[in-house]
């Protein structure tokens, strides 16, 4: 019977991970890790209590079988030389005690799988960067960590907050799930925090009336357009990063969807302003001409962070972007 049921269990599993695979269903990596910690965690309790008492008792079974038969030999006068420890061969020992496949795939993966659960819900998670909407600050290719406990702990998959962290800062580079489809998980940069009004107009960022300072650097090369861009270094709150600005388009934010507080912005030939509604935030992509963000889906909920990013751990294509980034 558990052979079986294993089987079908592990069906389903692959069954999900291929219909993610080739994109006949949408996945969710944070559901897919819980269940199978659920899974193996039940698996290993059964082993632990049931089945490895069950085939102790076995051996013990076996051992008291033997013992029984040299005391009647004794009885009868035949003495054997060879120890009871002999009687039971370590290969029938590892036998009797060994774990059958169903348990070796389950209850056995369940400590790898808890400890990749637990870090990556609550202490880092990792990243890749799959477009350029972050130039020059993040690469296509780059793999990131995510600080997950650096604004709150939060439960895995329903991300419920359980403790306060740190205040989301103005130019903090955040995860979060994407406010249209939160199955998805974004990253961008925090230009707005509750109560602000941010202003993107001629491609000048200005917050509560303040214009941002923007100093000239050296063009960027853009490889996914193969071509020069303009790059400015920017302070948003205590953070200096650079940005982009693309010459060949336009100020205006065109194919705004509707969204939740849309009210709160002004859109213009010149660009958009906002009004931050409170428990919410406004994210900007540092390649500033080439980025989907708030402008065009509007604000970021609390409840939707994952987590703070800080630091690339590898990129295969430009070992160089080893480090941390602000």
């Amino acid at each position: 019977m558990m052979p079986v049921l294993t089987a079908i269990i592990l069906a389903t599993f692959l069954g999900y991970i291929g219909a993610w695979y080739t994109g006949a269903l949408e996945g969710n990596f944070a559901l897919l890790l819980f269940l199978a910690t659920l899974v193996t965690g039940v698996y290993w309790l059964a082993e632990r209590f049931y089945f490895l008492p069950k085939r102790q008792k076995e051996l013990a079974d076996q051992i008291a079988q033997k013992q029984d038969r040299q005391a009647s030999l004794a009885k009868m006068g035949i003495h054997q030389n060879n120890s009871l420890e002999s009687e039971v061969s370590p290969e029938m020992r590892e036998q009797i005690l060994r774990q059958p496949w169903w348990l070796d795939w389950t209850a056995g993966l369940f400590p790898v799988i808890v400890v990749v659960f637990l870090l990556r819900s609550f202490l880092f998670e990792p990243f890749k960067i799959p477009s350029g909407s972050m130039y020059p600050t993040l690469w296509v290719g780059d793999l990131i960590l995510v600080n997950k406990f650096h604004y709150g702990v939060r439960l895995p998959v329903i991300n419920t907050k359980l403790t306060d962290g740190a205040t989301v800062q103005r130019g903090d580079v955040m995860v979060f799930r994407y406010p249209p489809k939160p199955s998805l998980d974004y990253i961008k940069r925090v230009v707005g925090i509750p109560g602000d009004e941010v202003a993107y107009l001629n491609k000048k960022l200005t917050i509560n009336g303040k214009p941002l300072v923007k100093e000239s650097q050296p063009d960027f090369f853009e490889q996914d357009s193969m071509r020069y861009i303009k790059q400015f270094q920017e302070k948003s709150g205590d953070k200096i990063h650079n940005i982009l600005n693309d010459d060949e388009r336009p100020a205006f934010v065109t194919g705004a969807d509707d969204f939740a507080f849309k009210q709160n912005c002004t859109y213009t030939v010149e660009g958009v302003t906002c009004k931050v509604p409170q428990g919410m935030y406004f994210m900007m992509g540092d390649n500033r001409d080439n980025s989907l963000d708030s402008r065009y889906w509007g604000f970021v909920p609390d409840k939707n962070i994952v987590g703070k990013a800080f630091f690339v751990w590898m990129n295969f294509g430009h070992i160089s972007r080893i480090g941390s980034f602000d």
